[in-house]
């Protein structure tokens, strides 16, 4: 029997993911982390991108805005602002707030927090760019 380790994956507002993996990958602000059962314990800040929780001959994909990831012998748990798996992701949406972070940034109007736009912007266009990658495979 191969060894496991639980995985929670929480906003704010729900539970993303909850469940057993043997294998999981994670953007961590250093570059991509991998983590077994029985790992040393951690704590890492993420950046904007994939998970990948592997269990068996399934994986599991969820992109994260970002957030922090708790690592324990038997258990990861990890934090984001937002997270969601690819079948979620409303691409139309995506698009449209994209463009909308574009353009809070090119008129340069009122009163605009642009390192909030910023940010904005560079998670949207990071899901997009996962979400064009899982349409590829």
């Amino acid at each position: 029997m191969t060894a496991t380790m639980q995985v929670l994956v929480a906003t704010v507002e729900r539970e993303v993911y909850r469940g057993e993996a043997s294998f999981l990958v994670a953007p961590g602000a250093a570059g991509e982390l991998g983590i077994f059962p029985k790992h040393t314990p951690l704590i890492s800040s993420l950046a904007a991108g994939e998970l990948r929780i592997t269990n068996g001959d399934t994986v599991d994909e969820v992109f994260v805005s970002g957030g922090f990831m708790e690592v324990q012998p038997d258990m990861i748990t990890i934090l984001s602002d937002s997270a969601e798996r690819a079948a979620d992701i409303d691409e139309a949406a995506a698009m449209e707030a994209q463009r909308r972070a574009k353009e809070i940034l090119d008129t340069k109007q009122g009163d605009v927090d642009y390192a909030l736009a910023e940010a904005d912007l560079a998670m949207t266009t990071a899901r997009l760019m996962w979400l064009k990658k899982k349409k590829k495979s």
